[in-house]
């Protein structure tokens, strides 16, 4: 099991990140080459072939951020991860192709050993999806140069029956769990998940900024822990007690009534702030169908999702939760939603489920 890991701005402003690509295809490792040379703040510093390069080239350069192919020769992106985060950890970002259920395991293997985002590998200057896939790497790149990483402990995951521990603070009750995440979002939501009982009694609907084909292998990663378990929604569904719903590819995930049943209703709406899935219209949605009695959480994420839809939650009476700047990754999303108003509490984020799991109506034959 991975690496816990804490994290803190570390770099002065203006300063040159320096890059170092891991990548067999000698035609990819140029385009991103490429791609990172257009941004004056950017420095290729080096180029390894193969997992076991990246490690000794790590060592040698000490680069700011290492991107990280999955699928190579003498050692695989997973086991590069896993030795260099053991080591000297530096900032991974997996760009990866996710061509089938193998790279897909082994790139959330690689998440789990400490890679902090997870990229679609570009396909050419001429393809259609080039732009938005080469400014999203570029953001990336430049969010998580941001992080520095502390080895600390391995994680474990926490007891989801010790939850009722803390005396209880909130007495309203809820028939649904939203949540919105990004940046840093996967690793979170392990950890939230984990806190969370297999028959907890409300359904959760999430909103994970991920690139597109790589939400089966988060929801498959999730499932190899404990906690409730987590699927793809489908259109028309009914949200069930202890169930996990993560919005699909490129659709927008909302929650509507339909008798005494929620359904999960997808659409393909415009994207919100060129986000899609957004986590504004599932909070939005959330508040027209549950009135107070829901709650939504925005955890770590790059940029202000999910901000103006938990303020509407707020306003019709929901539980509204944030985690705190100390806990998460990249703190613009929960930052935005404070800005505004949104937050009712901000926690850490090992403080969360145990909230959640109060406001649910407790921990399974826990006294509500």
């Amino acid at each position: 099991m991975g690496l816990e890991l804490s994290w803190r701005c570390k770099r002065p402003g203006g300063s040159v990140i320096r890059i170092l690509i891991t990548e067999d295809s000698a035609v990819v490792a140029l385009l991103l080459k490429a791609i990172f040379e257009q941004e004056a703040d950017f420095e290729v510093v080096g180029h390894a072939r193969n997992g076991r390069e990246a490690v000794t080239l790590a060592a040698q350069l000490q680069p700011d951020l290492i991107t990280m192919d999955i699928r190579m020769p003498v050692m695989d992106g997973f086991e590069a991860t896993r030795e260099i985060m053991s080591t000297r950890p530096v900032p991974i970002v997996v760009v990866s192709s996710s061509v089938d259920d193998e790279e897909l395991r082994i790139t959330f293997r690689a998440v789990e050993e400490g890679a902090l985002a997870v990229i679609e590998k570009p396909r050419g200057f001429t393809h259609p999806d080039f732009e938005q896939i080469r400014r999203e790497l570029v953001t990336t790149v430049r969010a998580m140069a941001e992080v520095k990483l502390v080895r600390r402990r391995r994680w474990t995951a926490p007891e989801a029956a010790a939850v009722m521990a803390e005396p209880v603070a909130d007495m309203r009750r809820c028939d649904l769990i939203a949540v919105g995440s990004s940046t840093g979002g996967p690793q979170a939501l392990r950890m939230l998940l984990a806190g969370l009982p297999r028959d907890l009694r409300v359904p959760l609907a999430v909103v994970q900024h991920i690139g597109r084909g790589f939400i089966q292998g988060l929801v498959d990663w999730l499932n190899s822990y404990s906690g409730p378990q987590c699927k793809v929604a489908q259109h028309g569904e009914e949200l069930l007690p202890g169930q996990v719903y993560f919005a699909p590819d490129d659709r927008h995930l909302q929650v509507q009534r339909i008798g005494p049943s929620m359904v999960a209703v997808l659409k393909d709406a415009p994207p919100v702030d060129n986000i899609r899935p957004s986590a504004t219209p599932l909070f939005r949605s959330v508040a027209a169908c549950c009135g107070g009695r829901a709650a939504g959480v925005v955890l770590t994420g790059m940029g202000a999702d999910g901000a103006e839809g938990l303020l509407e939650m707020r306003r019709a009476g929901c539980a509204t939760l944030v985690q705190d700047e100390e806990s998460s990754v990249v703190y613009g999303m929960p930052a935005a939603a404070c800005a505004l108003g949104a937050a009712e509490r901000v926690l850490p984020l090992e403080r969360i489920a145990p909230q959640l799991c109060r406001l649910a109506g407790g921990a399974p034959g826990a006294a509500a």
